[in-house]
């Protein structure tokens, strides 16, 4: 994207959030004086079926997410808003506190936007789409999907409890020297983030490991143990046949844990793997993990689910049952940012 074109889009996102607060203040006092019942605010200005947006905004607003739908393939074209309300309900429990899930909603609505920033169209299998529907990008669920998935009766609750949180945090992204993120998440911390770099290759200086105790106590799937027979245990990880199974284990052993402690690098039956090479080979939930041999079977308990970097999901909950705000549990999980409207990012 060239220079002018950069200023053009910040311009048209400036001019999209101005008019969408002009309307915050102006509609409901001209409501008001029209019907004296502001609670019928259709009368005046209708709203659409579907979506957050009003006529006006929706009419000069240029975020139009155009989404891949892997079932459908095809490409929908989707408003922001409504596209951040989308991942949201798909990434998140909707019954989660207000606060977790406008943390949310700002972390979904900075990635698409350093994307479209970046017209990164990487991993789409249609050139017209800038993401999938999934989690090669950001999962999203149509509203179709999520009335088949929730019922009617919850899908009108869930959609007002989504659409109160992407309404208060609208526009609103993460950023680091000005400039959006790269706001990876996660489910469930073992106590602790990862830094980046433990987990893919590059240091990224606001994906840093911190503390992250709620999980513990409040996420379902803090720790999990599973059984696999030994035979297919040894041959996802290569091993050779001729190892026993009880020379494999006697020889096996942890060589240096990451910051966020898990597994960096390990030794099994004489070969050195990292943490996430076997988290990925034998599909565990995350990268901390203990086993013993029963029998002909291996037992594997992980603390934790997910990568590790950047926000934990259920720790974000954690802190907004705490009392914590969006802002606040954002700058714990991302270190040295800010949370700025979309339209004062420099180009």
């Amino acid at each position: 994207m060239n220079q002018e074109t950069r200023k053009k889009v910040i311009l048209w996102m400036a001019l999209a959030l101005s008019i969408s607060m002009l309307l915050t203040i102006l509609v409901p006092s001209l409501i008001v004086r029209k019907t004296d019942q502001p609670e019928q605010t259709s009368n005046f200005l209708p709203e659409p079926e579907e979506g957050l947006t009003d006529p006006v905004s929706e009419a000069v607003s240029p975020l139009i997410v155009p989404v891949y739908l892997t079932k459908e393939k095809r490409v929908d074209h989707i408003d922001l808003e409504n596209y951040v309300r989308g991942v949201v309900a798909a990434e998140m429990p909707a019954d989660f506190e207000l606060e977790a899930l406008k943390a949310q909603a700002i972390a979904a609505r900075t990635y698409i936007i350093r994307r479209w920033l970046a017209e990164d169209r990487s991993n789409v299998p249609d050139e017209e789409a800038l993401v999938t529907d999934t989690v090669l990008h950001q999962a999203y669920l149509t509203d179709e999907e999520l009335k088949r998935q929730w019922g009617s009766e919850n899908f009108e609750r869930n959609r007002e409890r989504l659409n109160q949180a992407v309404e208060e945090t609208r526009g609103q992204v993460i950023t680091y020297q000005n400039k959006p993120i790269e706001a990876t998440f996660f489910s469930t911390s073992n106590g602790y983030t990862e830094n980046s770099e433990d987990y893919w290759t590059n240091p990224i200086p606001y994906l840093r490991s911190v503390a992250s105790p709620w999980d513990k106590e409040i996420a379902p799937r803090y720790k999990e143990t599973i059984s696999i027979p030994y035979s297919e245990f040894r041959s996802k990880l290569g091993l050779s046949e001729t190892l026993s199974a009880s020379s494999v284990f006697a020889n096996s052993k942890v060589l240096e844990y990451t910051d966020g402690k898990r597994i960096k690098k390990l030794s099994i039956g004489g070969k050195t793997f990292s943490g996430k090479e076997v988290r990925e080979k034998l599909g565990l939930n995350s990268s901390q993990f203990q086993w013993k041999l029963n029998g002909k079977e291996v037992e594997i308990t992980t603390t934790g689910y997910g990568h590790g970097v950047g926000m934990s999901q259920w720790g974000a909950n954690g802190m907004a049952k705490e009392g914590k705000t969006a802002v606040e549990i954002l700058k714990h999980y991302y270190t040295g940012v800010e949370v700025q409207n979309a339209s004062n990012i420099a180009n």
